[in-house]
C-alpha cells in the first residue's frame, strides 16, 4: 500500500515536471496563491491550500498545488491531502484583459483517488471544473468509496495582494 502511494505521488510529480519542463528555459515568473473552495466527490468537502502559478505570457499558465479536502464522512471528520497540476489556456492572444477566461486542463491526486479534470477559469482566480475520479486499489474513506464524477469550485487568492511584490 505504501509503495502504491509512493509510486502515485512520483508519477504525479513527473507529470507536473513534464508540464513545466518544456517552458523551464522560457523565464517563467512564479506567483504564490492561497486556495479556498468546495469539492463534491460522492461527498461534500471544503478545500484549503496553496498553489504556485507559473507564466511567461497570458496565453498559457501553469499551476501546481497542494491542499486538504476537509469534510464529514459517515459522521466522522476526515482530511484528505491533495496534489494537483493544471494548465490554463487563453486562446485569445493579446486579449487577456478583454477576454479574461481560461480553459483548464489538469489532474489531481489524493491518497484515495486520481482524477483528470476540465474546467473554465475567470482571470485564473475563480474556477469551475469537473472530472472523474478513479480510486487507488479500491480505497475507501470511512467505508465510502470516492469514485465517479466530481465537481470543484475554487477561489485562488494571489498572495501579492497581501504581501506586495518584492524587488
Amino acid at each position: 500500500m505504501k509503495r502504491l502511494m509512493f509510486h502515485s505521488v512520483l508519477y504525479f510529480l513527473i507529470f507536473a515536471l513534464f508540464l513545466l519542463g518544456g517552458k523551464a528555459q522560457a523565464q517563467l515568473t512564479m506567483h504564490p496563491m492561497a486556495t479556498v473552495g468546495y469539492t463534491y466527490q460522492n461527498q461534500n468537502f471544503g478545500e484549503l491550500g496553496g498553489k504556485l502559478l507559473f507564466l511567461k505570457k497570458d496565453e498559457m499558465l501553469y499551476r501546481i498545488g497542494a491542499s486538504a479536502l476537509i469534510g464529514s464522512v459517515k459522521g466522522k471528520i476526515s482530511v484528505i491531502p491533495k496534489l494537483q497540476t493544471d494548465v490554463l489556456f487563453n486562446f485569445s492572444k493579446g486579449h487577456s484583459v478583454k477576454q479574461p477566461h481560461y480553459f483548464v486542463l489538469g489532474a489531481e491526486a489524493t491518497n484515495k483517488f486520481f482524477s483528470p479534470k476540465l474546467g473554465i477559469s475567470a482571470f485564473g482566480l475563480i474556477e469551475l471544473s469537473g472530472g472523474y475520479a478513479f480510486p487507488w486499489n479500491n480505497q475507501t474513506l470511512n467505508g465510502k468509496t470516492l469514485k465517479g464524477v466530481n465537481f470543484n469550485c475554487t477561489f485562488n487568492i494571489p498572495l501579492v495582494v497581501f504581501f506586495g511584490k518584492k524587488s
